[in-house]
């Protein structure tokens, strides 16, 4: 391990990868890279989101993969020393899966980025198929991010004038049907929401269905944490969004990456990481240093010691060890 420069404390190089330069007490090991073998698996082109999911004495890394018309999900399972055990397919045949989210009953939802892309709710273990949950609408999927305290799934649209939609199942924990809305307002402010009339969009997009809907520079990835949804735009901006109070934010400028975990929350910007505290204070963590800077797929181990990234591009996953809950 070189020494570092700037905000990054130290440099480490893995040989024929980009140099990736991380915060003191951090390390870092590739886990995958497209076309090569791993756990039984060949691994995916252009990785993009993940989440982890608790396996027994070992823990799941699912990743999307953004291939047109062969897109799908792939799976890792790892025991707990970190070793991997194995890996397979939980999605197959579908079109440019780019972002989606994990549902706190451990499905994994997997957000076709098309103009008529579907959500699909995927096991993470394994053990059963994959289902389309259509009734959460047909439109260019970003991020599928489930509110376990208000019950409603948050879902961005990848599109330049794209909106924030919240899905409210009948059932909760049952996605195959419900009630889809989109945020109504004039931006920042006081917002509310309004019932999408077809979220098939079988004459118009679900965009355009309802007037004074919130329009964003391509809604990308979600989080929720305290209560609050966070999303990032194309803009270079992170919204906050507060349900009790019907607000609307900007909280930070930031590319649209993003995660809440280990206890502050996680933004990417021209190929790095960096962490917001509850103080609102930005501390870098990671740098890819290369040419390959769409950093995706960012999600932390069951534990919290553990966190998943990938260079979608250079389609290469990495796993990133260290201190992060001090």
């Amino acid at each position: 391990m070189a020494a570092g420069s700037g905000r990054f404390a130290a440099l480490m190089r893995t040989p024929g990868d980009p140099a990736i330069e991380l915060a003191e007490g951090f390390t870092s090991r590739v886990v995958g890279r497209t076309g090569e073998r791993v756990g039984g698996l060949t691994w995916h082109q252009a990785p993009d989101d993940g989440a982890c999911f608790a396996d027994g004495d070992g823990w799941i890394y699912v990743s999307n993969s953004e291939i047109p018309l062969l897109g799908g999900v792939s799976a890792l399972r790892f025991g707990p020393d970190g070793s991997i055990r194995s890996g397979y397919r939980i999605l197959s045949g579908t079109d440019s899966n780019r972002a989606g989210g994990a549902t706190s009953w451990n499905t994994w939802l997997s957000c076709e980025d098309t103009c008529r892309g579907r959500v699909f709710e995927c096991d993470p273990y394994g053990h059963f198929a994959a289902m389309p949950r259509l009734a959460m609408g047909l439109f260019r999927h970003e991020s599928a991010v489930c509110d376990e305290v208000g019950q409603v799934v948050y879902l961005t649209e990848d599109h330049p004038e794209g909106c924030l939609y919240r899905f409210r199942p009948d059932d909760w924990r049952d996605l195959t049907t419900g009630v889809l809305e989109v945020m109504v307002g004039s931006g920042a402010g006081k917002v509310t929401w309004s019932r999408v009339p077809n979220p098939a969009a079988t004459d118009a997009p679900t965009r355009d269905q309802v007037e004074g809907a919130v329009r964003f520079e391509r809604a990308g990835r979600c989080s929720t944490s305290g209560g609050f949804c966070y999303f990032s735009t194309g803009d270079d901006r992170v919204w906050s969004y507060d349900p009790s109070a019907g607000e609307l934010s900007v909280l930070y400028g930031a590319d649209p990456r993003l995660l809440a975990g280990a206890g502050d929350l996680f933004v990417t910007r021209d190929g790095e990481i960096n962490i917001i505290g509850d103080d609102g204070a930005v501390t870098p963590l990671l740098r890819v240093d290369g040419p390959e800077k769409s950093i995706t797929g960012l999600a932390f181990s069951p534990d919290g010691e553990r966190l998943y990234f990938s260079s979608r591009e250079g389609g290469i996953t990495y796993e990133v060890t260290g201190p992060f809950k001090s």
